[in-house]
């Protein structure tokens, strides 16, 4: 065990700078015995630390390492097991118990003598030490002399020390003298042994010399060991009593920590007090406002907002940990909810009655609107009602389910309130509509005439004194796409048709009443009932977009809400419960203008687009916006089937057989319809939509102009191509249509060459001998007989060119010409007035062909001397004089 303690001292407590002073062999008790040591060590520099620190042998060689220490203050009781029978177990109480076995009692025993003289020196005495044999701790302190053996219990626990730098300074010295000090160890300790002899002798004789010095040395020593005793009998009492000064000073420090702890909790206490009372307390007054308050006054209502305000704030406090476990707490919540439950039912009845008084009230107006294309106004209404819109919104943010109510009831009193007045105001529009049109039924402009061939399009087969009339209109439709029909000044209105601009200027009201109306409404809606009118990106697709390529606008059905997925939509689902007489009665008011006169449709669709876009530049998903697109779906509609109509008029068109063509009625239409869409689409937003239909209707008309020409009897078709094309060719150089730039080339295109086929047809008739008999000698040429031979051709020869000349002498020609003339005034319309254009064209190329004659003559009948009787001069003569004459 001794090797082992010097090995332990040497590799692990050394090297920490402590003292090994007990170690003890154990084992966990109860368990597998893996062995350990215990050992007990203090500290070699000041102040002492004393521990206890168990060492384990490792299991991969002889070397010793540190587990666990701990401080030997931290030990509160040894447990021998029994005081009596030799037990080798024992158990330390640090923070918890451990239970050891030793390899022997006296190893046991020593250990614990041990700890026991620690603890009297070190610790005073605070470990308890139980089941241990008094005479162990006895023999550990002989009585009376408890303070000096404590202080050498380091020494007799010692058994081995090292010897310090100066002690092996010294035996290195000693050994060096000495020769044999290695070689022969047993002379060397002999010698060392004889000379100790001789000192001790030495000492001895020194001593027995000074015996009367050491006697009065050894009288001092008593006389300062009783001092000593005096001194410590006064420092334990001096002990005793501090030890009763710190005993008391501790429960001082105690005392003062509980009344700092007391005043601590004493202050929070105060401080979650007045936070309950600041923020949980509500005044008096704002109790009774809620109780009592007036709903109908000013000041009622704003005291009973301030109130509503303070309960929410109060409801709404942010209680700390704890608060809601306090009875009072618990009581004054209960109190607020049945003041929000009183005040909220108070409120809920309040406004349904004003909703119905409302609806009574403003029926009442209604009679004097009747007569008037007006609405009533609801501005006062919402007025009143807006000074409630603050008590609302708290009512949606406390009792939602009464705010889902009102606002039902609300949907439910307005929406019979502006069905009756919408109604009224379209049955009025409607009456004023036709009363503006009886009279221009006897004309044949509208649908019902006999003139038209279709009973709902004004687009029909026209007669020559409609297409008048509907160019007086067109010529006063100036910009009608950017301003409304009572924006039109005084000079516009004399020549715009009284029964067109009266329809117009109903339909404009009709628009102009509708927009503030739902504007307001929508915006009453979200201060009302706090709801945020979120705006849209811009180029949102919309219902009413894209109208050509076949989508439809997307039909809500007022009796099944939809989703509500935003406050966006709620106050859009609001809009369409509220008016949803709007849309349908718009529809029957367009059906009836379209009914009246189809050309309505392009003022509808212009004024229509204009409204829409204005209205999705503010909200592309609002009611309004998507109302005026739905119903601008079906102005689209019917312009589209307005086109479709005239088209198929076209195509139904019947000429009679015994008079002349002219001008075909629905080139003359398309020119009236172009002149008067141009009017009202300028600058309009739907051009697109007209150049699609202008499209359309100008190759309907090329078509048809062709097909009539085939089918005409008693004019050429020439002539009516040429002349129709020629009319087509002028009205669309007059307006400058830019998308049909391409047709307008192609019916200039048409009118020249049927202009010059009629031309070259025509100038056969006069001089048909002479044309027979050079197309004979041309046919000669073309076979290959030369130029100068045909005159040797029996039937070519000069006699026959000078007996066919001499039948188109010059007054014949001039009978022939004079014929002519009156056969192509006979064709021509004069509408068109293209009667001198073609005679000039006639003259110019009759003037070709006599070129043509006299060349041949020239270079086939070469020195013959035969000539026409008749010169070119001779020809502008007979031309002009013809021309003149009639």
């Amino acid at each position: 065990m001794t090797a082992i303690k010097h090995a332990l001292q040497r590799d692990i407590f050394t090297p920490n700078d402590e003292r090994l002073l007990s170690i003890v062999n154990v084992c966990k008790a109860g368990k597998k015995k893996k062995n350990c040591f215990l050992c007990a060590t203090v500290t070699t520099e000041r102040p002492v630390q004393v521990k206890v620190v168990k060492v384990k042998k490792s299991d991969k060689g002889d070397f010793y390492k540190r587990q666990i220490a701990w401080a030997l203050r931290d030990l509160a009781v040894v447990d021998a097991k029994d005081a009596i029978k030799e037990n080798p177990e024992f158990d330390l109480h640090f923070e918890k118990i451990y239970k050891w076995v030793a390899s022997s009692t006296a190893e046991k025993n020593a250990f614990i003598s041990c700890i026991w003289k620690l603890n009297q020196r070190y610790l005073r005495k605070k470990i308890d030490f139980v089941n241990v044999s008094s005479q162990l701790l006895e023999e550990s302190v002989p009585s009376g002399e408890n303070q000096s053996v404590a202080g050498g219990d380091e020494e007799a626990v010692d058994e081995y020390q090292e010897l310090n730098a100066r002690e092996e300074q010294d035996i290195e010295i000693m050994m060096e003298g000495c020769e044999y000090a290695i070689s022969n160890a047993e002379a060397f300790a002999e010698r060392l042994s004889r000379e100790l002899q001789v000192l001790d002798g030495a000492n001895i004789q020194s001593i027995m010399a000074s015996e009367k010095q050491v006697n009065i040395l050894m009288k001092l020593l008593d006389e300062a060991l009783k001092e000593v005793d005096q001194i410590e009998l006064k420092l334990s009492s001096y002990e005793e009593m501090l030890q009763s000064v710190k005993e008391q000073m501790d429960q001082i420090s105690e005392s003062n920590h509980l009344i700092h702890l007391s005043n601590t909790n004493n202050v929070k206490l105060l401080s979650e007090i007045e936070f309950l009372v600041n923020h949980m307390d509500l005044a008096k007054g704002h109790i009774k406002a809620l109780q009592e308050g007036d709903l109908a006054s000013s000041r009622g209502i704003e005291a009973c907002t301030n109130a509503a305000d303070a309960l929410l704030q109060c409801m709404n406090v942010a209680l700390r940990p704890g608060h809601d476990m306090l009875l009072a707490v618990k009581q004054q919540q209960q109190r607020f909810s049945d003041l929000r439950e009183h005040f909220a039912r108070r409120l809920a009845s309040h406004l349904n009655n004003v909703f119905v008084q409302q609806g009574h009230d403003q029926s009442s107006t209604l009679a004097q609107h009747s007569v008037e294309l007006t609405l009533p106004n609801h501005h006062p209404f919402h007025r009143d009602l807006l000074r409630y819109a603050k008590l609302m919104e708290w009512l949606k943010s406390t009792d939602y389910g009464k705010y889902e109510g009102l606002t039902k009831n609300y949907m439910d009193y307005l929406s019979r309130l502006y069905e009756r007045e919408i109604k009224d105001f379209f049955e009025v529009a409607k009456i004023k509509m036709t009363g503006t049109t009886k009279e221009s039924k006897k004309f044949g402009l509208h649908g019902s005439s006999g003139k038209l061939t279709g009973s709902t399009s004004s687009l029909n087969k026209l007669s020559v004194q409609s297409s008048g009339n509907r160019r007086s209109q067109s010529s006063s439709l100036l910009d009608m796409g950017n301003m409304s029909a009572s924006d039109l000044d005084v000079a516009d209105r004399t020549k715009f048709d009284k029964d067109h601009f009266g329809f117009l200027q109903i339909f404009e009201q009709v628009l102009s009443e509708l927009e503030p109306l739902c504007l307001a409404e929508q915006d009453f809606i979200s201060k009302f009932f706090k709801l945020q009118q979120h705006q849209s990106m811009p180029g949102t697709m919309t219902e009413a977009e894209d109208l050509d390529g076949g989508t439809s606008s997307r039909q809500h059905n007022a009796g099944t809400p939809l989703p509500v997925s935003s406050e966006k939509d709620m106050i859009r689902q609001m809009m369409i419960k509220i008016f949803r007489c709007i849309e349908p009665e718009l529809n029957n008011l367009i059906a009836l203008g379209d009914k009246i006169d189809s050309f309505n449709s392009l003022y509808m669709l212009v004024k229509m687009s204009h409204h829409v876009w204005t209205a999705q530049n503010v909200d592309p998903a609002s009611f309004l916006s998507t109302t005026l697109g739905n119903v601008l779906v079906t102005v689209k509609r019917n312009f589209d089937k307005c086109i479709s109509n005239q088209i198929r008029q076209m195509e139904e068109v019947k000429i009679s057989k015994k008079s002349k063509v002219g001008i075909l009625p629905f080139v003359a239409e398309f020119e009236e319809f172009a002149g008067l869409a141009e009017s009202i689409f300028k600058n309009a937003e739907r051009r697109g939509d007209l150049d699609k239909a202008y499209t359309k209707l100008i190759r309907g008309v090329f078509v048809n102009v062709e097909k009539v020409a085939n089918e005409s009897q008693k004019t050429p078709r020439d002539v009516v191509m040429m002349e129709n094309f020629h009319h087509i060719f002028a009205t669309l150089s007059r307006l400058k249509i830019s998308c049909l730039e391409a047709e307008k080339k192609e019916a200039k295109q048409k009118y020249t060459d049927h202009l010059q086929s009629y031309v070259i047809y025509s100038l056969g008739q006069p001089l048909e001998k002479l044309n027979h008999f050079f197309e004979g000698v041309e046919a000669r040429v073309a076979q290959g007989i030369r130029e100068e031979e045909v005159s040797y051709q029996l039937a070519f020869n000069k006699q026959e060119l000078r007996k066919v000349i001499k039948e188109y002498p010059g007054k014949e020609v001039k009978k022939g010409l004079d014929n002519l003339y009156k056969k192509v005034d006979k064709h021509l319309c004069e509408e068109e007035n293209l009667l001198q254009v073609v005679w000039h064209f006639m003259q110019d190329e009759f003037i070709r062909q006599y070129k043509h004659f006299e060349g041949l003559i020239a270079r086939c009948y070469p020195g013959s001397g035969v000539t026409m009787e008749f010169t070119i001069q001779d020809i502008l003569d007979y031309c002009s004089s013809i021309a003149q004459s009639h």
